[in-house]
């Protein structure tokens, strides 16, 4: 059978398509290239700047990234963010999942009640001094579960998770009722096998959310122990005296631009490695949780 031919309309619309999407490529591709090309640029290159900053230089030097990765407060905030993140993705979707599940039980007594008492919070957002004042009160301030309890529940997830629950075949649930199944049992032995690509979408929400969470952490981490990378790379680039963050002098191999252009791609290039290989999934998580009403 031949290939459907294509009316005119049809093919201008998806050269417009294409062509748009090639763009947004670009946007998103062109500033990440440009710190790092200036990232691994050496003085040399970078004092003359005979050369744009999205052609690689003559010769690369990594000696930005050795000054980092060598540092007691980028590895301090590095692994604080990871503890942030490991703590904030596993609470999170440890709350989630039986929270989705419960609303997408479609006889469950009540559902209309909860589904409003969610959306709530959700609709009307308490504001900063209480949250502020319920953290502090909780005795959390300094602490790095600060940042992660307040956001350990999105309201967005919960209902991305639930469409995707109710558009599982309702007979593999009804099947384990009839054999005496409980819902525990049914979440874990026949719903969660099946929602690897939900899960996967929603604790990348989750890990985004928490590595790049500046707000929280500077509101409740006061200690600079307890800093994680945001808060790092933000004084990084407002500093008046840059050896607090990195050992820098007249004999450095790396010039201060340089330095901050590799703590930016050192901060996203976790996030840019992550998303390829979840983004299989997230596509159908992404489209499964939110066709369905």
């Amino acid at each position: 059978m031949g290939r459907m031919r294509k009316s005119p309309g049809d093919a201008v619309f998806q050269f417009v398509v294409d062509n748009y999407l090639v763009l947004v490529l670009l946007v998103m591709v062109i500033p990440i290239w440009r710190v790092f090309m200036l990232s691994v640029t050496p003085q040399v290159d970078l004092a003359d700047r005979t050369f744009g900053m999205l052609v690689p230089p003559s010769k690369w030097s990594l000696a930005a990234y050795r000054q980092f990765l060598t540092h007691p407060s980028f590895l301090i905030a590095t692994w604080n963010s990871v503890l942030i993140l490991a703590m904030g993705v596993g609470l999170g979707l440890f709350l989630t999942v039986p929270l989705a599940y419960v609303l997408s039980i479609r006889n469950l007594p009540g559902r209309k009640l909860l589904h409003t008492f969610i959306l709530i919070p959700f609709l009307f957002n308490p504001g900063l001094i209480p949250s502020y004042l319920v953290v502090t009160g909780l005795g959390l301030y300094d602490r790095l579960l600060a940042v992660v309890i307040p956001g350990a529940i999105n309201v967005y997830n919960v209902f991305v998770m639930k469409n995707f629950f109710e558009g599982l075949p309702e007979e593999l649930k009804e099947a384990a009722r009839i054999d005496g199944a409980g819902e525990l049992y049914i979440l874990f032995k026949v719903v969660l096998p099946l929602s690897k690509p939900i899960l996967l979408t929603v604790g990348l929400f989750y890990g985004v959310h928490y590595w790049n969470d500046f707000f929280n952490a500077i509101l409740y981490l006061g200690d600079a122990r307890l800093q994680p990378l945001p808060i790092l790379l933000r004084n990084i680039l407002q500093a008046a005296n840059f050896n607090d963050y990195v050992d820098i002098n007249v004999f450095s191999e790396a010039r201060m631009e340089s330095l901050k252009a590799a703590s930016v791609f050192l901060a996203s290039l976790p996030m840019i490695l992550v998303y390829p290989w979840i983004q299989r999934y997230f596509t159908k998580g992404t489209l499964s949780g939110g066709l369905k009403g």
